[in-house]
């Protein structure tokens, strides 16, 4: 086999392996922060006492669908 070709196939399998690893490391991270979210209802009530305000359930129900709405349009 040539030279040229040989490094050809090393240069397009790197090239190959960076993009599929990116979209693997992609996927992974998608699916951990959907079973794992950053913020939960207790958090979020917690941060809202913190800033004072007296949180209700429904305000924080109200809170938790628009962070997941934001999350879905993302997507």
């Amino acid at each position: 086999m040539e030279l040229w070709l040989s490094i050809l196939l090393i240069v397009v399998a790197l090239i190959a392996g960076v993009a599929l690893g990116f979209f693997i490391a992609r996927k992974y991270m998608m699916n951990y922060m959907k079973k794992n979210p950053p913020i939960n209802e207790k958090m979020l009530r917690v941060m809202m006492m913190q800033m004072g305000m007296n949180p209700s359930q429904k305000k924080i129900n109200q809170m938790m669908k628009a962070m997941n709405n934001a999350n879905d349009d993302k997507k």
